[in-house]
C-alpha cells in the first residue's frame, strides 16, 4: 500500500546550517511539499535550540527584529514532562525556535537544503517560531499556511509566493488556537475552501473542521466534519497535506494521535462538490511508527505528513519522524482509495 524509501531519512538536522551563531539545529521535519518548474520543493520545519552552558538554561526567542538567546540560572527554571517546554521565572518558553527552510530536488529523493531561512519569525505573533508549513498552488500562486507561535499561544498565518524567492505575508487567518490548516487546490462554487483544526478545552476533542473564504483572508461557514475515533486516533486528528482531486472525491492524508501517544497517518475521502461531506475514511492507519527513526527521537513515536507530491505516476508522501528527521514513503492514488471504508 505504501513503501518507505530505503534510504530514509532524506534530511537530517546535520544537513542544515544554523541560522545564527549560538544556535544548533536539533530537528528538520514536518515538511510541506510542492512542485515548482522542474523541482520538487520541501518547506522543512527547522528547529533550533541554544548551545548549552553549564549551570544555565538557554532558550531561543525572537525579539526586537532578530533571534536572540535568553539565559537563566538552572535553579530559576522548571522542566515540565514535555521536553519541548520549560518554565523560567514564571514564564513558559519553548526549548527550540522553529523556522521554515527550503529544500530542493529533481528526483524527489535527494535534496539540497538552502543555506538561509525562507520564512522566519518577524513579529510578536511569531515570537516562539513558525512551524509545519502546508503549501497549495491555487489561482497561479503558492499559498503557504503555517503555525505561528507566541506567548498568546498558536494560530495559523498565510504567506504567498510565486517563485519561492520572495514571499508576501498576509498575517494570521485563523486565530488562536487553530492549526493544521490546508487549502484546497481549487475553488468550490467560487469560494476558497480549507480544512482546519481548532483546539477543544472543555467539550469534545480536537477534530477536523471545514471553512470557506472569498479572499483567503476572511473565513466562515465553519463546520466540524470528522471527530477522533477509538484507539490509534482517539485523542486528536488533523488534516495533513492539501487534498488531491480524484474521480471519486477529494483524497486527504490526515494524522491521528492515539491513546498510547503515538501519531499515525490515515486517509479520508471528501465529496468533490460538497467537501464538508466525508464519503469514506480509513478504519486502520495508513502508517504507524515502526522504524527506529520513527520510534526514537526528540518526540518519539510520530509519523506526521503535511506534504504530498504527485511524481512519475506515484504519490511521494513526505513526513516528519519523531520531531527529528524528514522522510518519504511512496504509494499511489488507487492504493489509498482501496484501503478506505464506506
Amino acid at each position: 500500500m505504501i513503501t518507505r524509501y530505503e534510504h530514509n531519512p532524506i534530511i537530517r538536522p546535520g544537513d542544515v546550517r544554523p541560522s545564527i551563531e549560538g544556535y544548533r539545529v536539533v530537528g528538520a521535519f514536518n515538511p510541506g511539499a510542492t512542485s515548482c518548474g522542474d523541482e520538487i520543493i520541501l518547506l522543512v520545519r527547522i528547529a533550533e535550540s541554544c548551545e548549552p552552558e553549564p549551570g544555565f538554561v538557554r532558550v531561543p526567542v525572537y525579539r526586537f527584529g532578530r533571534p536572540v538567546i535568553h539565559e537563566f540560572r538552572s535553579e530559576e527554571c522548571e522542566q515540565s514532562g514535555d521536553t519541548r517546554v520549560v518554565s523560567c521565572k514564571g514564564r513558559t518558553y519553548l526549548t527550540s525556535l522553529s523556522h521554515i527552510r527550503l529544500a530542493r530536488s529533481r528526483d524527489g529523493l535527494h535534496f539540497v537544503v538552502d543555506t538561509e531561512p525562507f520564512i522566519y519569525p518577524v513579529d510578536e505573533t511569531e515570537e516562539y517560531g513558525v512551524e509545519d508549513a502546508r503549501v497549495t498552488f491555487v489561482d497561479g500562486k503558492y499559498c503557504i499556511t503555517y503555525t505561528a507561535i507566541s506567548g498568546d499561544s498558536w494560530a495559523t498565518a498565510l504567506a504567498v509566493t510565486r517563485d519561492f524567492k520572495s514571499v508576501e505575508r498576509k498575517g494570521i487567518i485563523f486565530h488562536p488556537e487553530n492549526k493544521d490548516v490546508v487549502i484546497f487546490p481549487e475553488k468550490v462554487d467560487g469560494m476558497y475552501v480549507a480544512l482546519h483544526r481548532p483546539n477543544n478545552t472543555l467539550f469534545g476533542k480536537p477534530s477536523i473542521w471545514y471553512s470557506e473564504s472569498p479572499d483567503l483572508i476572511h473565513w466562515g461557514n465553519h463546520r466540524c466534519i470528522l471527530r477522533p475515533g477509538h484507539g490509534w486516533d482517539a485523542q486528536r486528528i488533523g488534516a495533513g497535506a492539501p487534498p488531491i482531486r480524484t474521480a471519486e472525491g477529494w483524497l486527504v492524508i490526515c494524522h491521528g494521535k492515539g491513546d498510547t501517544g503515538a501519531y499515525s497517518l490515515f486517509c479520508i475521502l471528501l465529496d468533490l462538490e460538497k467537501p464538508y461531506k466525508v464519503l469514506k475514511r480509513s478504519s486502520e492507519p495508513l502508517m504507524v511508527p515502526e522504524e527506529p527513526y520513527e520510534t526514537r527521537g526528540f518526540f518519539p513515536n510520530v509519523v506526521f505528513s503535511n506534504g504530498v507530491v504527485e511524481h512519475d505516476g506515484k504519490l511521494f508522501v513526505y513526513y516528519g519522524a519523531s520531531d527529528d528527521t524528514t522522510n518519504v514513503a511512496i504509494t499511489d492514488i488507487e492504493s489509498l482509495l482501496a484501503q478506505m471504508d464506506e
